[in-house]
Formats: structure tokens, sequence, C-alpha cells
């Protein structure tokens, strides 16, 4: 198997270096070049994600140096569940993807890309840089993974007060190899600050540099792979396909689910969810893609102005008509996330974060449109971190899960930083060794 560029280029790499590299040289984001087709009977035995894992990503690791490493890396990565609940609204389930050390769905990916990352060959005596913009959880997940290896020094950007309070004190609060950087802007500033950066070849001279946002194949790929597990699953007890609700900003979990689907595993309709930020749900309504500013919201990590995966669906779908067929998209403004949360916690003692509220609501308006079928939420945070948006809806206090307790207690610490290239420059710079 080898990747090439969403843009075309005529380039083409193998696994290893379009992980090694996060963004393709010509700015684009890596896909494979085909897709495998695979049937629920390729995966008789494997139950756990990491099985199901291993089984899912072995042609995408074909002929590559990881490839005999597969098995392990995915035991490594995958060492919290994704279990698959019901809802008490009949035929609703909910994928609950924030079993890991710090209680996002971001940590499936960001454990797998560093489990790949350390057996990859270095050629410089240089710390390689893992540079990631975060709309919240990202920086955390890719920060707990790979706290504590000298190889690499971690550098977070995200939005000053523009996270939760708790989601905040994880991302300064692992120290040692990790560097966070609160910057005066939004999210999409960050995400820009951070394709500059890529785009630098004089600064690449000096400082090896690779991602870790949702840009990065070596997160992209595993992500399919709580996807592929709960449809299995699902059909295994049930004898039906799973349609799923993805909550989106960047829309990396979105596209696991299209490719996990287009791959051959046994997934229905996908339905993606929007905070107030439009960008796609104007795109999905009919109108020419067009970025905007990001507005902030309760979804704080779904707010994305410009998601840099939607390149990702224009390589899979190019003619504009087709992807919007794929499917169903509604965006949830910050009144109607509340109100979920409310209702739901009111009428059947469920809990959600604002992000998994937005699929809620989505999914409850594809119900009063007679959408029939099995439909799975796709849970991407704990309430926990957001507790200041979450409690006081429920006048209640939300149980710390104990991982995510651990990292509160420790100290937090973050850096300011203008929004300017040329101040993120000189402070990567300034972490070279002599």
């Amino acid at each position: 198997m080898r990747y090439r560029s969403t843009r075309g280029t005529g380039i083409h790499v193998p696994l290893s270096e379009a992980i090694a590299a996060g963004l393709a040289a010509d700015g684009g984001l890596f896909m494979p070049e085909s897709l495998p087709l695979l049937r629920a009977d390729d995966f008789l035995g494997d139950q756990s994600v990491a099985a199901v894992a291993t089984r899912l990503l072995a042609p995408f690791f074909a002929g590559d140096m990881l490839a005999p490493e597969l098995p392990q890396i995915c035991a490594e990565a995958f060492t919290f569940a994704a279990p698959l609940l019901p809802l008490r609204s009949p035929r609703d389930f909910v994928l609950e993807l924030f079993q890991g050390p710090t209680a996002a769905f971001k940590d499936f990916g960001a454990r797998f890309l560093a489990a790949c990352m350390r057996r990859l060959p270095r050629h410089s005596g240089q710390p390689l840089t893992i540079l990631v913009a975060t709309s919240g959880d990202t920086g955390a997940a890719v920060a707990a993974a790979f706290s504590g290896l000298a190889e690499f020094h971690v550098v977070i950007l995200y939005p000053d007060g523009r996270v939760s309070p708790r989601q905040a004190h994880q991302l300064g609060c692992f120290g040692g190899n990790v560097t966070a950087l609160r910057v005066d802007g939004s999210f999409d500033d960050c995400q820009h600050l951070v394709k500059q950066a890529f785009a630098d070849a004089g600064l690449r001279d000096q400082l090896p540099l690779s991602s870790a946002n949702s840009i990065s194949l070596g997160r992209l790929l595993p992500q399919m792979a709580y996807y592929a597990q709960a449809s299995l699953a699902h059909l295994r007890e049930h004898g039906e396909l799973l349609n799923f609700v993805v909550p989106t900003g960047n829309l990396g979990n979105a596209v696991a689910c299209v490719m996990a689907r287009a791959c051959g595993l046994p997934i229905g309709r996908i339905a993606l969810a929007t905070n107030a930020n439009r960008t796609l749900h104007d795109f999905f309504a009919g109108e020419e893609y067009r970025s905007r500013a990001s507005v902030a919201t309760l979804a704080n990590a779904m707010d994305v102005g410009d998601p840099s995966n939607f390149e990702r669906l224009l390589w899979l779908y190019p003619d504009a008509a087709q992807l919007r067929r794929q499917f169903t998209l509604d965006a949830v403004g910050d009144d109607a996330i509340r109100a979920t949360i409310v209702s739901r916690h009111a009428a059947y003692a469920e809990l959600f974060c604002p992000h998994t509220a937005t699929a809620v609501r989505t999914l409850e308006a594809l119900r009063q449109e007679g959408a029939s079928g099995d439909w799975a939420v796709v849970a991407t945070a704990h309430p926990a971190k957001f507790d200041t948006i979450v409690e006081p809806l429920i006048e209640s206090t939300v149980e710390v899960p104990a991982a995510l307790a651990k990292l509160l207690a420790r100290p937090s610490r973050a850096e300011p930083l203008a929004a300017d290239y040329a101040a993120l420059r000189d402070r990567l710079l300034a972490t070279r060794v002599a």
C-alpha cells in the first residue's frame, strides 16, 4: 500500500514515511491509493478493538517496515474499551469513546500514532518536535501518549479562554518534554500557525517536525477501528447494520467512519452533528464551500471554521453532489445543547458532554423525521471535562473518572503566545538542541 497527497501532485510514499511527515510536501493530506474491501466474515473471532484493528489495518500496513509490528502497536495503543451501550430511547445506542487516559476519543489515535513513531528510524540528533493545534481534547491526548519519551518534544497550541478549565489544566499538566502554548486567538489561528510551520522549509531544515493533528494518517487510520468493532459486534448480536451520528468539527472522526464503511464494514447511514459553526452545514445545504472565522460555543472542541479534513472528503467524493448525498448533517446551537443535556438527564438519567449532546439532538431530529433502524451516538468526551457547563444544567456534580482526576491533581502551566507566526517560530527554535 502506498499513500498519495489529496492534491494529486504525484507524491507516492510508503506508510511509515507518510506518518513521519504528517503533511505531504505539497501541503495536502495523505490518503491510501486505494481502499481494501473487507467482509464481516474476515473478522471471525476478533472481539476487542485491538484485535479488530490488527485485522482491519493489515492491508494499510502491507509492505511497510511497520507491518510486522502492527499487532504489538495495536496491543499497546488499545488498552481500554469502546463500549456500545443501549440508550433508554428504543433502538438507540451510545458508543463511549472516553474510557482512555485523558477521557476523550482522541486517546485512540494519539496512542496509536505514538506507538508507530517510536518504531520509526531517526536520522537526526534532534528530538522530533510534534506540533499540534488543539480545540480542546487533541492536545492532552497527544501529550499523554508522548509524555516522557525523550526522543520527542510535544508543542501544543490552544486558543486561550476557548477551552474548558479542565481541558486547559490537562494541556498544561504534563511538563517535561511537553510545552503548552496558550494562543491569543481562535483554534483556526492555532491551526494556521501549525500549517505555516510545516510550510517553512528553513525551519524544518533546523528542526525536525511532525504532526499529531487529525491531519496525521497515524491518527486517522486507527480511528476506523472502533467503528469497525462496534458495527461488527452489533451485526453479530442484532443482525442489522448500525447507523452512526458523529459529532464533528475538524472532520477527522467523521472521515474515519466514512472510510470504515467504504472498506465494507457493516455501517449504514452516517449523520454528522456540528455546532453553531456553519461551514459544513451550509455546504451540505447546497452552498459553495466557504471557510469562515470560527465562533465560540459550548461544544468548544468543534469550534472550527475551516475543517482540514474536508480535503479528504473531497478526495473520497470529488463530485460535490455525490458528497452531499453521503450524509445527513445538522447544526446544533448552544440553546439546543443545553436543552438536550437537561432533558435527557431528567427523563432518563443520561449524561452527555456538550459535543455528544449535539449528536443526541441530531438523532432525536432524525427519529422525528421517521429515521428507522439502529443508531449509535458517538460519545467523544466524558462530561466531567465540562463540569462548568454540565453541572449547573443538571444541578448536580459529575463524578470524575480516576484517570482524569489524576491529571487534574497535577500542577499546570501554559505559556502565552501571540497569534503570530514569527513568535511561534522563535519559540520553536528556542527548543532546538545545540
